[in-house]
C-alpha cells in the first residue's frame, strides 16, 4: 500500500463523486485507476464492456430486464 499524491481539484472530484457512488474516496480513487488500467489494456472495449465482463469474471449474474440482450 502507498500514498499517491493528487491536485486538490482532483481530490475534490474523487470526493464528489465517492458521494454518488456510496464508496469511500480511497475506493472511488482505486475503481478510476483501475479501471484507466483496463482501458489502456483493452482500447477496443468501451466503459460498460469492462465493468460487465469484470462483474462476469467475479462470478455477479443480473437479468436484464424484457427484451433488452444482455
Amino acid at each position: 500500500m502507498g500514498i499517491v499524491n493528487i491536485d486538490d481539484e482532483l481530490h475534490d472530484q474523487v470526493r464528489k463523486a465517492s458521494a454518488v457512488a456510496c464508496r469511500s474516496i480511497n475506493a472511488q480513487a482505486a475503481f478510476w485507476i483501475k479501471i484507466g488500467m483496463l482501458c489502456e489494456m483493452n482500447p477496443t472495449l468501451n466503459f460498460n464492456e469492462i465493468v460487465t465482463r469484470e462483474l462476469r469474471a467475479a462470478g455477479v449474474e443480473a437479468e436484464a430486464p424484457r427484451g433488452i440482450p444482455i
